[in-house]
Protein backbone atom coordinates (compact mmCIF):
# COMPACT_ATOMS: atom_id res chain seq x y z
CA UNK A 1 0.00 0.00 0.00
CA UNK A 2 1.22 3.59 -0.35
CA UNK A 3 3.27 4.18 2.01
CA UNK A 4 1.70 7.68 2.80
CA UNK A 5 -1.56 6.96 2.62
CA UNK A 6 -0.90 4.01 4.91
CA UNK A 7 0.80 5.89 7.73
CA UNK A 8 -2.03 8.48 7.54
CA UNK A 9 -4.81 5.72 8.52
CA UNK A 10 -5.40 5.23 12.23
CA UNK A 11 -8.74 3.29 11.73
CA UNK A 12 -9.72 1.34 8.82
CA UNK A 13 -13.21 -0.20 8.99
CA UNK A 14 -13.46 -3.89 6.83
CA UNK A 15 -16.93 -4.98 5.09
CA UNK A 16 -17.05 -8.31 4.44
CA UNK A 17 -14.70 -8.99 7.28
CA UNK A 18 -14.96 -12.47 7.62
CA UNK A 19 -13.68 -13.03 3.78
CA UNK A 20 -10.80 -14.93 3.85
CA UNK A 21 -8.85 -11.97 1.36
CA UNK A 22 -10.26 -9.38 3.70
CA UNK A 23 -9.13 -11.09 7.22
CA UNK A 24 -5.71 -10.92 6.13
CA UNK A 25 -5.63 -7.03 4.99
CA UNK A 26 -7.79 -6.35 8.32
CA UNK A 27 -4.85 -8.48 10.25
CA UNK A 28 -2.43 -6.17 8.33
CA UNK A 29 -3.47 -3.55 9.69
CA UNK A 30 -3.98 -4.81 13.61
CA UNK A 31 -0.30 -5.61 12.86
CA UNK A 32 0.83 -2.40 12.33
CA UNK A 33 -1.07 -1.06 15.77
CA UNK A 34 -4.13 0.80 13.72
CA UNK A 35 -7.68 0.67 15.21
CA UNK A 36 -9.58 -2.07 13.17
CA UNK A 37 -13.64 -2.24 13.34
CA UNK A 38 -15.47 -4.69 10.31
CA UNK A 39 -18.85 -6.26 9.79
CA UNK A 40 -20.14 -9.71 8.13
CA UNK A 41 -23.62 -11.54 7.88
CA UNK A 42 -22.48 -14.10 10.09
CA UNK A 43 -19.49 -15.32 12.01
CA UNK A 44 -16.80 -17.95 11.12
CA UNK A 45 -13.11 -18.99 11.40
CA UNK A 46 -11.08 -16.30 9.72
CA UNK A 47 -13.74 -13.33 11.35
CA UNK A 48 -12.98 -14.79 15.26
CA UNK A 49 -9.31 -15.11 14.68
CA UNK A 50 -9.59 -10.86 13.67
CA UNK A 51 -11.80 -10.48 16.72
CA UNK A 52 -9.18 -12.17 18.70
CA UNK A 53 -6.51 -9.92 17.88
CA UNK A 54 -8.52 -6.77 18.77
CA UNK A 55 -10.87 -6.11 15.96
CA UNK A 56 -14.42 -4.77 16.81
CA UNK A 57 -16.65 -6.91 14.93
CA UNK A 58 -20.50 -6.08 14.01
CA UNK A 59 -22.75 -9.06 12.68
CA UNK A 60 -25.46 -7.75 10.01
CA UNK A 61 -24.44 -4.60 7.80
CA UNK A 62 -26.18 -1.25 9.58
CA UNK A 63 -24.78 2.08 8.50
CA UNK A 64 -24.67 2.59 12.98
CA UNK A 65 -21.35 0.08 12.38
CA UNK A 66 -19.45 2.94 10.93
CA UNK A 67 -17.65 5.66 13.13
CA UNK A 68 -17.12 9.51 11.62
CA UNK A 69 -13.04 9.00 12.72
CA UNK A 70 -13.11 6.12 10.30
CA UNK A 71 -9.86 7.24 7.91
CA UNK A 72 -10.45 4.17 4.95
CA UNK A 73 -13.26 1.86 4.57
CA UNK A 74 -12.15 -2.16 2.51
CA UNK A 75 -14.72 -4.18 1.43
CA UNK A 76 -15.15 -7.74 -0.14
CA UNK A 77 -16.14 -7.81 -3.95
CA UNK A 78 -18.94 -9.82 -2.76
CA UNK A 79 -20.22 -7.02 -1.28
CA UNK A 80 -23.37 -4.97 -3.08
CA UNK A 81 -23.51 -1.50 -4.22
CA UNK A 82 -26.49 -0.86 -2.22
CA UNK A 83 -25.07 -2.32 0.92
CA UNK A 84 -26.11 0.11 4.20
CA UNK A 85 -22.36 0.81 4.85
CA UNK A 86 -21.37 1.93 1.94
CA UNK A 87 -23.61 4.34 1.52
CA UNK A 88 -23.14 5.80 5.00
CA UNK A 89 -19.57 6.31 3.69
CA UNK A 90 -19.98 7.63 0.52
CA UNK A 91 -22.07 10.00 2.60
CA UNK A 92 -19.33 10.42 5.66
CA UNK A 93 -16.77 11.12 2.40
CA UNK A 94 -14.57 8.05 3.52
CA UNK A 95 -12.14 6.95 1.30
CA UNK A 96 -12.95 3.61 -0.48
CA UNK A 97 -11.50 0.53 -1.84
CA UNK A 98 -12.28 -2.76 -2.48
CA UNK A 99 -10.41 -5.54 -1.44
CA UNK A 100 -8.70 -5.85 -4.75
CA UNK A 101 -8.03 -1.84 -5.08
CA UNK A 102 -6.43 -2.51 -1.62
CA UNK A 103 -4.18 -5.59 -3.01
CA UNK A 104 -2.87 -3.02 -5.91
CA UNK A 105 -1.76 -0.49 -3.68
CA UNK A 106 0.70 -2.96 -2.06
CA UNK A 107 1.10 -4.46 -5.37
CA UNK A 108 2.87 -1.69 -7.34
CA UNK A 109 5.36 -0.73 -4.86
CA UNK A 110 6.59 -4.51 -4.21
CA UNK A 111 7.61 -7.14 -6.52
CA UNK A 112 4.61 -9.00 -6.74
CA UNK A 113 5.08 -12.90 -7.59
CA UNK A 114 0.95 -13.56 -8.71
CA UNK A 115 -0.63 -16.98 -8.05
CA UNK A 116 -3.70 -16.91 -10.70
CA UNK A 117 -5.95 -19.93 -12.60
CA UNK A 118 -9.23 -21.20 -12.05
CA UNK A 119 -7.94 -24.28 -9.60
CA UNK A 120 -5.05 -24.79 -7.34
CA UNK A 121 -4.41 -20.55 -6.27
CA UNK A 122 -4.26 -20.75 -2.84
CA UNK A 123 -1.80 -24.12 -2.55
CA UNK A 124 0.31 -22.90 -4.89
CA UNK A 125 0.63 -19.35 -3.17
CA UNK A 126 0.85 -21.44 -0.25
CA UNK A 127 3.87 -23.63 -1.21
CA UNK A 128 5.47 -21.01 -2.85
CA UNK A 129 5.47 -18.75 0.30
CA UNK A 130 6.25 -21.39 2.38
CA UNK A 131 9.33 -22.08 0.25
CA UNK A 132 10.44 -18.34 0.37
CA UNK A 133 9.87 -17.63 3.70
CA UNK A 134 12.17 -21.17 4.41
CA UNK A 135 14.56 -19.78 1.62
CA UNK A 136 14.56 -16.55 3.77
CA UNK A 137 13.56 -14.29 1.10
CA UNK A 138 11.19 -12.74 4.04
CA UNK A 139 8.27 -12.48 1.09
CA UNK A 140 4.78 -10.45 2.57
CA UNK A 141 1.92 -13.15 1.75
CA UNK A 142 -1.70 -12.72 1.10
CA UNK A 143 -3.13 -16.22 0.71
CA UNK A 144 -6.90 -17.48 0.18
CA UNK A 145 -5.76 -19.79 3.41
CA UNK A 146 -3.98 -20.47 6.11
CA UNK A 147 -0.47 -21.50 5.89
CA UNK A 148 0.17 -24.37 7.92
CA UNK A 149 3.63 -23.38 9.27
CA UNK A 150 2.75 -20.60 9.95
CA UNK A 151 -1.21 -20.47 10.85
CA UNK A 152 -1.81 -17.50 9.18
CA UNK A 153 -3.29 -16.12 6.04
CA UNK A 154 -0.91 -12.43 6.04
CA UNK A 155 2.92 -12.82 6.56
CA UNK A 156 4.61 -9.21 6.87
CA UNK A 157 8.02 -9.65 5.44
CA UNK A 158 10.93 -7.21 4.96
CA UNK A 159 12.05 -7.88 1.82
CA UNK A 160 11.09 -6.45 -2.22
CA UNK A 161 8.38 -9.37 -2.38
CA UNK A 162 5.21 -9.34 -2.41
CA UNK A 163 3.04 -12.97 -2.83
CA UNK A 164 -0.84 -12.78 -3.58
CA UNK A 165 -3.70 -15.52 -4.72
CA UNK A 166 -4.93 -13.38 -7.69
CA UNK A 167 -9.12 -13.82 -8.49
CA UNK A 168 -10.50 -13.64 -11.12
CA UNK A 169 -13.68 -13.31 -9.86
CA UNK A 170 -14.97 -9.90 -11.32
CA UNK A 171 -11.74 -9.50 -12.75
CA UNK A 172 -10.48 -8.59 -9.08
CA UNK A 173 -6.88 -9.40 -10.22
CA UNK A 174 -6.74 -6.71 -12.89
CA UNK A 175 -5.58 -4.26 -9.97
CA UNK A 176 -2.22 -6.46 -9.84
CA UNK A 177 1.06 -5.58 -10.93
CA UNK A 178 2.82 -8.33 -11.56
CA UNK A 179 6.22 -8.88 -12.24
CA UNK A 180 5.98 -12.99 -12.33
CA UNK A 181 2.65 -14.51 -13.20
CA UNK A 182 1.72 -17.60 -12.40
CA UNK A 183 -0.83 -19.20 -14.20
CA UNK A 184 -2.49 -22.65 -13.08
CA UNK A 185 -5.09 -23.31 -15.56
CA UNK A 186 -8.17 -21.69 -16.80
CA UNK A 187 -11.52 -23.48 -16.35
CA UNK A 188 -15.19 -22.55 -16.45
CA UNK A 189 -15.88 -21.02 -13.35
CA UNK A 190 -17.46 -17.75 -11.75
CA UNK A 191 -19.95 -18.05 -15.01
CA UNK A 192 -22.76 -16.14 -12.31
CA UNK A 193 -20.01 -13.23 -13.94
CA UNK A 194 -18.14 -14.23 -17.08
CA UNK A 195 -21.32 -16.13 -18.96
CA UNK A 196 -18.79 -18.30 -21.10
CA UNK A 197 -15.22 -19.08 -20.80
CA UNK A 198 -14.64 -16.60 -24.06
CA UNK A 199 -15.04 -13.82 -21.68
CA UNK A 200 -12.69 -15.84 -19.17
CA UNK A 201 -10.09 -15.83 -21.53
CA UNK A 202 -10.41 -12.90 -22.42
CA UNK A 203 -9.90 -11.60 -18.62
CA UNK A 204 -6.97 -13.55 -18.08
CA UNK A 205 -5.51 -11.98 -21.52
CA UNK A 206 -5.85 -8.51 -19.75
CA UNK A 207 -3.86 -10.16 -16.61
CA UNK A 208 -1.02 -11.07 -18.82
CA UNK A 209 -0.62 -7.93 -20.57
CA UNK A 210 0.01 -6.56 -17.44
CA UNK A 211 3.52 -8.61 -16.92
CA UNK A 212 6.12 -5.75 -18.02
CA UNK A 213 8.41 -6.75 -20.91
CA UNK A 214 10.60 -7.96 -18.71
CA UNK A 215 8.42 -10.10 -16.17
CA UNK A 216 8.07 -14.15 -16.28
CA UNK A 217 4.74 -16.00 -17.14
CA UNK A 218 4.53 -19.58 -16.04
CA UNK A 219 2.00 -21.54 -17.43
CA UNK A 220 1.04 -24.53 -19.27
CA UNK A 221 1.33 -22.61 -22.72
CA UNK A 222 -0.76 -25.52 -24.43
CA UNK A 223 -3.60 -26.03 -22.32
CA UNK A 224 -6.12 -25.31 -24.26
CA UNK A 225 -8.06 -22.09 -22.39
CA UNK A 226 -4.52 -20.64 -21.66
CA UNK A 227 -3.36 -21.41 -24.82
CA UNK A 228 -5.44 -18.89 -26.23
CA UNK A 229 -5.60 -16.29 -23.28
CA UNK A 230 -1.84 -16.00 -24.84
CA UNK A 231 -3.02 -15.29 -28.09
CA UNK A 232 -5.80 -12.85 -26.77
CA UNK A 233 -2.78 -11.34 -25.31
CA UNK A 234 0.17 -11.22 -28.18
CA UNK A 235 2.12 -10.93 -24.93
CA UNK A 236 5.89 -11.10 -26.05
CA UNK A 237 7.00 -11.49 -21.97
CA UNK A 238 9.04 -14.66 -21.35
CA UNK A 239 7.27 -17.84 -21.11
CA UNK A 240 8.58 -20.66 -19.15
CA UNK A 241 6.31 -24.11 -19.21
CA UNK A 242 5.89 -25.88 -15.61
CA UNK A 243 4.73 -28.86 -17.35
CA UNK A 244 8.43 -29.40 -18.13
CA UNK A 245 10.26 -29.00 -15.07
CA UNK A 246 11.52 -32.56 -13.45
CA UNK A 247 9.27 -34.58 -11.57
CA UNK A 248 9.13 -34.13 -7.82
CA UNK A 249 8.28 -36.29 -4.32
CA UNK A 250 5.53 -34.74 -2.31
CA UNK A 251 4.33 -35.58 1.01
CA UNK A 252 1.00 -34.24 -0.02
CA UNK A 253 -1.25 -36.69 -2.33
CA UNK A 254 -2.62 -36.09 -6.01
CA UNK A 255 -1.25 -35.36 -9.20
CA UNK A 256 -2.62 -31.43 -9.53
CA UNK A 257 -0.59 -30.82 -6.58
CA UNK A 258 2.59 -32.03 -8.41
CA UNK A 259 1.67 -29.93 -11.29
CA UNK A 260 1.40 -26.93 -8.15
CA UNK A 261 5.13 -27.70 -7.14
CA UNK A 262 6.36 -27.43 -10.23
CA UNK A 263 5.23 -24.01 -11.46
CA UNK A 264 6.63 -22.87 -7.76
CA UNK A 265 9.91 -24.72 -8.26
CA UNK A 266 10.04 -22.44 -11.77
CA UNK A 267 9.74 -18.85 -9.17
CA UNK A 268 12.19 -20.71 -6.50
CA UNK A 269 14.96 -20.52 -9.76
CA UNK A 270 13.89 -17.32 -11.09
CA UNK A 271 14.75 -15.74 -8.00
CA UNK A 272 17.90 -17.72 -7.28
CA UNK A 273 16.82 -20.23 -4.96
CA UNK A 274 19.27 -23.18 -5.88
CA UNK A 275 17.36 -26.39 -7.12
CA UNK A 276 18.39 -28.61 -4.79
CA UNK A 277 17.32 -26.26 -2.11
CA UNK A 278 14.05 -25.83 -3.24
CA UNK A 279 13.56 -29.65 -3.95
CA UNK A 280 14.36 -30.17 -0.41
CA UNK A 281 11.69 -27.39 0.87
CA UNK A 282 8.83 -28.50 -1.32
CA UNK A 283 9.43 -32.59 -0.18
CA UNK A 284 8.57 -30.99 3.19
CA UNK A 285 5.18 -29.09 2.24
CA UNK A 286 2.96 -30.69 4.58
CA UNK A 287 -0.62 -28.65 2.66
CA UNK A 288 -2.52 -25.92 4.14
CA UNK A 289 -6.17 -25.27 5.20
CA UNK A 290 -9.10 -26.77 4.11
CA UNK A 291 -6.96 -28.51 1.06
CA UNK A 292 -7.01 -32.61 1.92
CA UNK A 293 -6.60 -31.30 5.43
CA UNK A 294 -6.86 -34.21 7.64
CA UNK A 295 -9.18 -33.15 10.40
CA UNK A 296 -8.78 -36.06 13.00
CA UNK A 297 -10.47 -39.82 13.76
CA UNK A 298 -13.59 -40.99 15.34
CA UNK A 299 -13.98 -44.08 15.97
CA UNK A 300 -10.93 -45.11 13.80
CA UNK A 301 -13.06 -43.12 10.59
CA UNK A 302 -10.40 -41.09 9.04
CA UNK A 303 -11.80 -37.16 8.75
CA UNK A 304 -10.90 -34.92 5.83
CA UNK A 305 -12.12 -31.57 4.92
CA UNK A 306 -11.42 -30.30 1.29
CA UNK A 307 -12.46 -26.58 0.07
CA UNK A 308 -13.39 -27.78 -3.90
CA UNK A 309 -16.36 -26.22 -4.97
CA UNK A 310 -16.00 -26.83 -8.98
CA UNK A 311 -16.14 -29.98 -10.94
CA UNK A 312 -13.01 -30.74 -11.64
CA UNK A 313 -11.82 -29.82 -8.45
CA UNK A 314 -14.43 -32.45 -6.64
CA UNK A 315 -12.87 -35.01 -9.21
CA UNK A 316 -9.34 -34.14 -8.61
CA UNK A 317 -9.70 -34.58 -4.42
CA UNK A 318 -11.72 -38.00 -4.46
CA UNK A 319 -9.58 -39.54 -7.73
CA UNK A 320 -6.02 -38.16 -5.36
CA UNK A 321 -8.36 -39.86 -1.67
CA UNK A 322 -8.89 -42.89 -3.62
CA UNK A 323 -5.37 -43.47 -4.86
CA UNK A 324 -4.14 -42.54 -1.49
CA UNK A 325 -7.13 -45.29 0.62
CA UNK A 326 -7.02 -47.78 -2.42
CA UNK A 327 -8.77 -50.61 -0.18
CA UNK A 328 -11.01 -47.58 2.47
CA UNK A 329 -15.33 -47.05 2.46
CA UNK A 330 -14.99 -43.65 1.32
CA UNK A 331 -17.84 -41.58 2.47
CA UNK A 332 -18.51 -38.27 0.95
CA UNK A 333 -20.43 -35.12 2.00
CA UNK A 334 -21.03 -32.65 -0.66
CA UNK A 335 -22.01 -28.98 -0.25
CA UNK A 336 -22.71 -27.00 -3.11
CA UNK A 337 -21.58 -23.51 -3.54
CA UNK A 338 -23.65 -21.22 -5.43
CA UNK A 339 -27.03 -21.99 -6.76
CA UNK A 340 -25.96 -20.08 -9.98
CA UNK A 341 -22.57 -22.37 -10.33
CA UNK A 342 -24.60 -25.54 -9.02
CA UNK A 343 -27.21 -25.19 -12.06
CA UNK A 344 -24.71 -24.55 -14.51
CA UNK A 345 -22.30 -27.04 -13.68
CA UNK A 346 -25.02 -29.68 -12.73
CA UNK A 347 -24.12 -32.37 -15.33
CA UNK A 348 -20.22 -32.00 -14.37
CA UNK A 349 -20.96 -32.32 -10.83
CA UNK A 350 -22.83 -35.48 -11.41
CA UNK A 351 -20.00 -36.90 -13.11
CA UNK A 352 -17.39 -36.22 -10.18
CA UNK A 353 -18.72 -39.06 -7.63
CA UNK A 354 -16.86 -42.07 -8.95
CA UNK A 355 -14.33 -43.16 -6.97
CA UNK A 356 -16.66 -42.89 -3.89
CA UNK A 357 -18.63 -45.38 -1.97
CA UNK A 358 -21.22 -43.15 0.12
CA UNK A 359 -22.78 -39.66 -1.19
CA UNK A 360 -24.48 -37.52 1.20
CA UNK A 361 -25.59 -33.53 -0.86
CA UNK A 362 -26.86 -31.15 1.94
CA UNK A 363 -28.26 -28.52 1.17
CA UNK A 364 -26.52 -25.43 -1.61
CA UNK A 365 -24.83 -22.92 0.39
CA UNK A 366 -25.82 -19.39 -0.97
CA UNK A 367 -23.03 -17.40 0.18
CA UNK A 368 -23.62 -14.16 -2.16
CA UNK A 369 -26.80 -15.08 -3.54
CA UNK A 370 -30.45 -15.16 -3.26
CA UNK A 371 -32.52 -18.34 -4.18
CA UNK A 372 -34.55 -17.88 -6.87
CA UNK A 373 -36.29 -21.45 -6.60
CA UNK A 374 -34.78 -22.52 -10.01
CA UNK A 375 -32.31 -25.04 -8.41
CA UNK A 376 -32.07 -27.70 -5.26
CA UNK A 377 -29.38 -29.73 -3.66
CA UNK A 378 -32.40 -32.76 -4.50
CA UNK A 379 -31.71 -31.72 -8.74
CA UNK A 380 -28.06 -33.09 -7.99
CA UNK A 381 -28.69 -36.39 -5.73
CA UNK A 382 -31.36 -36.94 -9.03
CA UNK A 383 -28.44 -36.24 -11.73
CA UNK A 384 -26.44 -38.48 -9.95
CA UNK A 385 -28.15 -41.43 -10.54
CA UNK A 386 -27.26 -43.72 -8.06
CA UNK A 387 -28.23 -45.49 -5.01
CA UNK A 388 -25.58 -44.63 -2.82
CA UNK A 389 -26.25 -41.01 -2.69
CA UNK A 390 -28.36 -38.89 -0.49
CA UNK A 391 -29.96 -35.97 0.36
CA UNK A 392 -29.34 -34.57 4.08
CA UNK A 393 -30.67 -31.05 4.79
CA UNK A 394 -29.32 -31.09 8.72
CA UNK A 395 -25.86 -30.99 9.43
CA UNK A 396 -27.17 -32.41 13.03
CA UNK A 397 -28.64 -35.60 10.79
CA UNK A 398 -25.50 -35.88 8.94
CA UNK A 399 -23.58 -36.57 11.84
CA UNK A 400 -26.16 -38.83 13.67
CA UNK A 401 -25.88 -40.60 9.90
CA UNK A 402 -22.08 -40.89 10.38
CA UNK A 403 -21.69 -41.55 13.72
CA UNK A 404 -24.46 -44.41 12.77
CA UNK A 405 -22.78 -45.51 9.55
CA UNK A 406 -19.06 -44.82 9.75
CA UNK A 407 -16.40 -47.27 10.97
CA UNK A 408 -12.60 -48.03 11.24
CA UNK A 409 -12.46 -48.95 7.55
CA UNK A 410 -13.99 -45.69 6.65
CA UNK A 411 -12.30 -42.72 5.32
CA UNK A 412 -14.92 -39.30 5.73
CA UNK A 413 -14.44 -36.52 3.60
CA UNK A 414 -16.86 -32.98 3.83
CA UNK A 415 -16.34 -30.83 0.59
CA UNK A 416 -17.57 -27.31 -0.48
CA UNK A 417 -15.96 -23.69 0.26
CA UNK A 418 -19.05 -22.92 2.78
CA UNK A 419 -19.38 -24.33 6.10
CA UNK A 420 -19.67 -27.72 5.39
CA UNK A 421 -15.96 -28.52 7.63
CA UNK A 422 -18.20 -28.19 10.49
CA UNK A 423 -19.53 -31.60 10.20
CA UNK A 424 -16.31 -33.16 10.82
CA UNK A 425 -15.58 -30.81 13.66
CA UNK A 426 -19.46 -31.99 15.16
CA UNK A 427 -18.72 -35.72 14.75
CA UNK A 428 -15.41 -35.30 16.65
CA UNK A 429 -16.59 -33.79 19.40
Amino acid sequence: MNQELFKQIKKAHFIGIGGIGVSALARMMLLNKKKVTGSDISSGHALERIKKLGAKIFIGHKKTNLAKDIDIIIYSPAIEKNNPELIQAKKLSIPIYSYPEALGLISKNKYTIAVSGTHGKTTTTSMLAELMISAKKNPTVIVGGFLRKQKDNFISGNSKYFIVEACEYKKSFLNLFPDILIITNIDNDHLDYFKNIKNIQKAFAELIKKVPQDGLIICNPEGKNTKQALKISKTKVKIIDYTKEKELKLKVPGSYNLQNAKAVLVVAKAINIKEQKALELLKKYAGTWRRFEYKGAWRGALIYDDYAHHPTEVKAILKAMREKFLNKKIIAVFQPHLYSRTKLLLNDFAKSFNCVDDIIITDIYAAREKDNKSIHAKDLVKAIKTDSVQYISDFKDIVKYLRKNANKDNIIITIGAGDVYKIGERLMR
